[in-house]
């Protein structure tokens, strides 16, 4: 599977690519601002990749939402994305192509066969869609995790998700312009979340990922059981599981979503018209379940290489 990995990297994010490098062939990942500014993701990408020991093109992106400003979410990743570990500075050096030109060069480059996933906000995204509106044409898959279809949020504003809410306005460009995306919500990660316990034995592994890992989500791990989260959950984990195994899927729907632009209680909330009320094609597929212990094995994989088939 050739791979394009669109991500503002804070810990969940950091879990998806190893994942992504235990399983594909990742092509390069464009970075946005997002879990925090886009100084921290950029560097927490060449972290990642030093840390695999691999050459993927890192290519930074937009530094804000098109339209307004928006919060980050340094108050779960810590301050620099990554738990604020004061780890070494990367020796990678990042991409002169900014995230929306390389987007496009490499949908050509891999005409029908490149798999796009959307980890955060979509302005990276966006932007290229607007540059070059057939875009869609030739990526073979795109998923996006984010949104929240029934209306349970992760934001102040209650019924929005974080990767949608940063920036509706690139959402909305994104979901109008594209003939289908497979999409991975906060309500499904809800539904699938990680054993605390299993989690910490996965991290006892003797490799430079496991090592790595255990160190920049310490922050976040002890954060969630603070505020009573039964399991772990990892949004951009379970959508890279959909994208490398998509057999992984018990559950799916076909639906119009649309974005939430205006509503001082709603911006950034993806409308899903269930009941087909609106009369407009289906733009997505929405993922409701997935199988629980493929999901799990995928995730260890990411961690421990021993693991992998």
């Amino acid at each position: 599977m050739k791979l394009l990995i669109d991500t503002d990297p804070g810990v969940d994010d950091a879990l998806a690519i190893l994942m992504a490098h235990a399983h594909a062939d990742v092509v390069a990942m464009t970075i946005a601002a997002g879990n925090v500014g886009l100084r921290h993701t950029v560097a927490n990408a060449l972290k990642l990749v030093e840390v695999l020991d691999v050459d993927t093109p890192v290519h930074p992106g937009c530094e804000q939402p098109l339209v307004l400003p928006a919060a980050d979410a340094a108050f779960v990743h810590g301050a620099d994305g990554f738990g604020d570990t004061g780890y070494d500075a990367p020796q990678r050096l990042a991409s002169g192509e900014h995230a929306a030109l390389a987007i496009l060069r490499l949908s050509h480059e891999h005409a029908g066969e490149l798999t796009l996933i959307a980890l955060g906000p979509l302005t990276n995204l966006a932007l290229a869609l607007r540059l070059d509106p057939t875009l869609p044409g030739r990526i073979k898959r795109l998923l996006i995790m984010g949104g929240a279809v029934n209306g349970r949020g992760n934001t102040h504003r209650v019924p929005a998700e974080f990767n949608i809410g940063f920036d509706p306005e690139a959402a909305h460009v994104v979901f109008s312009g594209w003939p289908m995306v497979e999409l991975i919500d906060w309500e499904a990660t809800m539904r699938h979340g990680l054993d605390y316990a299993e989690l910490e034995h996965w991290l006892s592994a003797d490799t430079a990922e496991a090592g790595f890992y255990a160190a920049i989500s310490r922050r976040t791990r002890t954060w969630a059981l603070e505020h009573g989260r039964k399991r772990l959950l990892s949004a951009d984990a379970l959508a890279m599981a959909v994208a490398l195994d998509p057999g992984i899927v018990s559950e799916a729907e076909e639906r119009h979503v649309g974005i939430e632009l205006a509503g001082s209680l709603t911006r950034g909330a993806t409308v899903v018209d269930w009941d087909d009320r609106m009369g407009r094609p289906a733009n997505a597929r929405i993922i409701l379940a997935v199988d629980q212990a493929r999901f799990e094995s995928l995730v260890r994989s990411g961690l421990d290489r021993t693991t992998r088939k």
